[in-house]
């Protein structure tokens, strides 16, 4: 029979060994659910909350670093150290999107599709609610991002080129739109990793085109131009890809 143990506002109760830390986890999510549990909150350390829980702490170290993987704890060392419920973060999306790639459930051209049509709405709200700020650090980025071109640093370049949308997807302003592009925009880093580096002389003015159009509001054109230029990109990647795996498979 479970008892259970007050700390503060949550009460934790102590749970059965079996699938322990499955009920670990279905505990806190359940208290972040009821409000016990609020973004900031410090848990009880270690050796309390095992003890209150009637857990190894093994058993708990486990659950605990499960729920920072999904982007609900913070794990932080030192004399502040502890777990923090997090504020809010992307993290289960990327994580779990990039699990579904290396998967092979998510494939190449789902993959770039995503990303088209997921930018087509971004721009759309952009064009409405980006800032003269927001639209400064876009032209940043461009600037940046050129500079790493002219230097050659592919990594950079790339690295760059995916912080662009996600500085696009905060001008809307909505948090699953943001996590959303987050994630597409971390398995496309993937991808473009192993199909490797190549030339591309279209983005940046592309970007610089725009930029234009969010300047002046003209959603149609901001959309048709993002809209083409990553069809453009699409073909190219997916070509790249089928060369590769056509060379896989003479060499087999």
């Amino acid at each position: 029979m479970n008892t259970s143990t007050s700390t503060g506002a949550a009460t934790f109760a102590a749970i059965a060994p079996l699938r322990a830390v499955d009920e670990i986890e279905v505990q806190i999510r359940s208290m972040l659910a009821k409000g016990q549990l609020k973004p900031g909150d410090k848990l009880p350390s270690e050796r309390d909350l095992a003890t209150q829980l009637k857990v190894s702490r093994n058993t708990l170290r486990e659950a605990l670093r499960t729920l920072e993987r999904a982007g609900i704890l913070e794990l932080r060392k030192g004399a502040t150290g502890g777990a923090y419920i997090m504020h809010g973060s992307s993290g289960a999306i990327v994580n779990g999107l990039s699990d579904l790639y290396h998967l092979g459930a998510i494939t190449p051209r789902q993959l770039t599709e995503a990303r088209i049509w997921l930018s087509e709405i971004v721009v759309r709200v952009a064009c409405e609610r980006a800032t003269d700020d927001d639209l400064l650090e876009l032209e940043a980025n461009i600037a940046a991002t050129q500079r790493a071109a002219d230097a050659d640093q592919f990594n950079e370049r790339q690295r760059l080129n995916r912080e662009f949308h996600l500085i696009l997807a905060r001008t809307t302003r909505n948090p699953i739109i943001e996590s959303t592009m987050e994630g597409v925009m971390g398995v496309l880093g993937l991808f473009i990793a192993r199909i490797g580096a190549r030339t591309n002389p279209f983005t940046i003015p592309s970007r610089l085109r725009l930029m234009e159009h969010l300047r002046a509001r003209n959603v149609e054109a901001a959309v048709q131009e993002i809209t083409e230029h990553l069809q453009g990109l699409q073909e190219q990647y997916l070509d790249l890809w089928a060369e590769q795996a056509g060379a896989g498979a003479g060499s087999a």
